[in-house]
């Protein structure tokens, strides 16, 4: 684990570094689609300034326990709103839409993920800002996108794992459908919509234009359906299930060893080649059955309980040193403690300490994009609700002390 990098400011008042800096974002997200696509932003140098709800913040600020240590943060919510400034704002109201479009003439990207036509009602629609601020670019992460049938309705991750199919692909093959264990159609859907904001600058660097980016989470659900969505399209047949077992490759799943389970990934004839001659199957390379990859697909459940018992002749320690030493893929079934405890793991630095508001140290899930020159940038961890109100309305916009505190009394900030 590592410590965010020293610098001789404040910590949590660093100055941005990264490709993107000297960018303002505006974010409006809040649970993990949205803050996921500024999260990264962030790290990549942009000046993210998340406004929340004065009092209750961020739903995830109480998706809790677990809090992080010694802290009153939810650990779900410090994972993911990094790099931001907290500010306390009632955009419903009148005084908070006029701070919103004092805002948005110091920001170059706005990120929204409220239902669709909801920030309309406040005048903060696309449709209503891309005339006066005609070079932001305004990114809209939602259930089911801006137009079709289904715009209208709320998304949530398990509703989109759903619709989207991937829960009739994840599970054993008599059992129930089954969701990913990790929300991704949310982490997804934050990650196009990084992907989008990235092209439309880029796209603004040469025409000085913004747009708006429409991301609809069953959009970019069925976007990662990858093989097995052109598996359905190239035959009409609905895959099946097939538990940790590759619909186009055989063997690639788990097999029982003599103290757990293994991975065993082969991913083409040579490799399988290998296995059998080294462990005492070679006579299956005589066999039509196992000769080439499409027929060992074809006849996956013969191979299944032909392999089982070669793999129990060892611990899962030992097929790895014998496996890897030809260059054949696996690879223990670590739980999250293993993997954080991982050699590899450490060596790329995948958690680090971030000095937090609250005085205590909070480790966090790293940025996985290493860039040679200008590396992610961990400035401030996840802030505490309202922690930049005053930096941002006073020292920013000009506000008052005392229009901020005439706003407090009014709870709208």
């Amino acid at each position: 684990m590592t410590a965010a990098r020293d610098r001789d400011e404040t910590p949590g008042m660093t100055n941005p570094s990264g490709p993107l800096k000297g960018l303002k974002v505006l974010d409006l997200t809040r649970v993990l689609a949205g803050p996921t696509c500024t999260q990264m932003l962030g790290d990549l140098g942009a000046e993210v300034i998340k406004i929340e709800r004065p009092e209750a913040g961020d739903d995830t600020r109480g998706f809790a326990p677990p809090f992080v240590p010694n802290t009153k943060e939810s650990a779900y919510f410090v994972g993911v709103n990094r790099n931001k400034k907290s500010v306390t704002l009632d955009i419903a109201s009148a005084e908070g839409q006029a701070i919103i479009h004092k805002l948005l003439g110091h920001c170059d990207i706005l990120v929204e993920n409220f239902k669709v036509g909801a920030l309309a009602k406040y005048g903060l629609g696309w449709e209503q800002l891309r005339a006066q601020y005609p070079r932001l670019i305004y990114c809209s992460i939602t259930g089911f996108g801006q137009t079709g049938p289904y715009a209208p309705r709320p998304g949530y991750d398990a509703l989109i794992q759903a619709m989207g199919g991937v829960m009739s692909l994840t599970g054993e093959p008599n059992g129930t459908p089954q969701k990913v264990g990790i929300p991704v159609a949310d982490l997804f859907a934050g990650l196009y919509g990084c992907i989008g904001i990235l092209a439309a600058l880029n796209h603004r660097n040469h025409t000085g234009e913004g747009q708006q980016i429409d991301i609809g989470m069953l959009d970019t659900h069925v976007a990662w359906l990858a093989n097995q969505g052109m598996n359905y399209l190239a035959t009409g047949e609905n895959p099946a299930r097939l538990g940790n077992q590759h619909p186009n490759i055989a063997p690639y799943q788990e097999f029982p060893t003599k103290d757990g389970y293994i991975i065993l990934a082969v991913g083409n004839d040579p490799t399988f080649e290998r296995f059998a001659k080294n462990f005492g199957c070679a006579h299956l390379l005589e066999d039509p059955r196992f000769a080439t990859n499409p027929k060992r697909v074809e006849n996956r459940d013969l191979v299944t309980a032909t392999l089982t018992p070669v793999m129990q002749s060892k611990t899962t320690a030992e097929w790895i040193v014998a496996l890897e030493a030809l260059k054949i893929g696996c690879g223990p079934i670590n739980t999250l403690k293993d993997v954080f405890n991982d050699p590899h793991v450490k060596a790329r630095e995948m958690v680090i300490r971030m000095d937090h508001a609250s005085g205590e140290q909070v480790e966090v899930i790293a940025n996985p994009v290493k860039l040679s020159a200008t590396p992610p940038d961990y400035r401030s961890p996840a802030p505490v609700l309202g922690q930049h109100t005053e930096e941002v309305l006073c020292g920013m916009l000009g506000i008052s002390a005392a229009e901020l505190a005439a706003l407090r009394e009014k709870k709208l900030a």
